[in-house]
């Protein structure tokens, strides 16, 4: 499989590490910033390597106008503008096939899906979400934690995000939904889903010991998505 990788971070790093030993090969960088690179890098406006697939663990500045412009299957990692991102691969999935998930993670997949599942059994518990990750994150909450309570308000529509109860001088009420953010120190990342009800708790949590399993993961969708027909394709339905 020919990768292109856009955007050269430290996941992108990690995925040329692991595709290459997974016998894959790496065309090249699409970046519209300068950098010193190991692989030969190219501008959105130049003449792209021929690869099977682009690899997207970038910035939205650099995502939207890739999505606009790709010939070829697209797995998207960046998180930024999340509804944007998924405007734009909505408008080209009738043209090639394209992937989202705000985590590459098939653990967290799977976390999501049991959120799905407990929630609808678990009605009369409070439910509060805890996100903890290195101290140099920018974005908060994660685009996990974000996709988890979309979940939640999947199953619990009268749900409403609480992130700041220091203003609050009144009991919770059953529509809220925790909101909790916690940056410090290398954590890769760990997202906690608790449940809390009439003398008695239930905690759901998922954590992520190394990056590596984003960037294998990246790769594991790109092996399927090659070889499928246009269309918006996630975990659920890959």
């Amino acid at each position: 499989m020919k990768i292109l990788l856009a955007g050269y971070g430290a996941m992108n790093k990690r995925v040329a590490k692991f595709a290459e030993e997974r016998g894959h090969s790496i065309e090249g960088i699409l970046t519209n910033r300068q950098g010193d690179y190991p692989y030969l890098s190219f501008s959105l406006d130049s003449d792209w390597p021929k690869a099977d697939v682009i690899i997207d663990f970038s910035h939205p500045e650099l995502s939207l106008p890739l999505i606009a412009q790709s010939k070829i299957p697209i797995v998207m990692a960046t998180t930024g503008q999340k509804e944007a991102i998924i405007q734009s691969l909505e408008q080209r999935c009738s043209e090639l096939p394209v992937f989202f998930s705000a985590n590459m993670s098939y653990g967290v997949h799977i976390l999501t899906e049991i959120i799905k599942y407990s929630v609808p059994l678990l009605k009369d518990f409070d439910i509060e979400l805890t996100e903890k990750h290195h101290r140099k994150k920018i974005d908060a909450p994660s685009g996990t934690l974000v996709k988890l309570y979309d979940a939640i308000k999947e199953q619990r529509a009268q749900s409403v995000p609480v992130y700041d109860r220091s203003d609050s001088h009144s009991p919770r009420t059953t529509e809220e939904i925790g909101i909790n953010v916690v940056r410090g120190g290398t954590i890769v990342g760990e997202h906690e889903v608790l449940f809390a009800g009439h003398d008695e708790t239930i905690q759901i949590i998922h954590r992520a010991q190394s990056k590596d399993i984003f960037a294998n993961g990246s790769i594991d969708v790109a092996e399927r998505l090659i070889d499928k027909e246009p269309g918006f394709y996630t975990f659920e339905t890959l």
